[in-house]
């Protein structure tokens, strides 16, 4: 695949017609390895998951070159006396990874989550202690790590450790390399 230009990519809701390029990702073991959610195996569970989980959700993204879905960025906004913290968490199709889309996808998504609940003060991410491109997207865009979760959770089965990265609304995104 040549590269692509950084500048193509955008975000946007998702749309039932995201369909055949979203399950070429997400039916993809490789993408879905480090998502709690499993891999798609027909294009109906993919067409049921994007009408039933991404399109109702308070903000999940597609990550998009041109119009092609490539891949999805989330964020799972917290309630009651927690309403200040939410989780992110995103993917990018495996025939992309590499090129920094994952890190200009975050520079765009941050300022857009903080000035659409302008009640959150942190953006958090949970990262497996193996995935170190994940690590280094964060870093780049200036997430802080602050520490490990020691057999933080199971994750498909598994007892793990993962990363704990924040973001708060007062600093500011690094422009990656």
């Amino acid at each position: 695949m040549e590269s692509v230009d950084l500048s193509t990519i955008r975000l946007r809701p998702f749309k039932i017609s995201d369909v055949d390029d979203f399950f070429l990702w997400a039916g993809d073991d490789e993408v879905t390895r480090n998502l709690l959610w499993k891999t798609c195996g027909s294009k109906e569970e993919a067409l049921t998951f994007i009408r039933d989980v991404c399109i109702p959700h308070p903000w999940r993204r597609s990550v998009c070159h041109g119009d092609c879905s490539i891949g999805f960025v989330s964020v799972y906004p917290w309630s009651g006396d927690e309403r200040h913290k939410a989780d992110i968490g995103y993917a990018i199709g495996s025939s992309y990874w590499g090129q920094g889309i994952a890190t200009k996808v975050l520079q765009i998504a941050v300022p857009q989550v903080f000035k659409d609940f302008p009640n959150l003060l942190r953006l958090q991410a949970f990262v497996d202690v193996d995935n170190k491109p994940s690590q280094r997207v964060l870093e780049k865009v200036g997430f802080i790590r602050e520490g490990v979760l020691r057999k933080y959770t199971y994750f498909k089965g598994v007892l793990k450790d993962f990363v704990v990265y924040s973001f708060l609304s007062t600093e500011k995104i690094l422009p990656g390399d």
